[in-house]
């Protein structure tokens, strides 16, 4: 799954420390789930999208062919 973390994270002038903090989770979470080496939670996509102030859609983009 695709994700917009970073640009989103990087646009408000947030470190992965900072993001991590406020989430409840670990600096290298934050970093996994940017390149593509974690799918988040359900929890955790919401209070990201919480946190940025848009739909989960927004940060996350699921594509069909990735089922498997």
């Amino acid at each position: 799954m695709k994700n917009r973390l970073e640009a989103l994270r990087k646009e408000r002038g947030i470190r992965q420390e900072e993001l991590a903090r406020i989430l409840g989770v670990s600096r290298q979470t934050i970093g996994s789930l940017e390149n593509g080496r974690y799918n988040p939670s359900i929890l955790l996509a919401f209070r990201i999208a919480r946190f940025f102030g848009v739909a989960i859609e927004e940060i996350f983009l699921y594509e069909e062919d990735e089922v498997q």
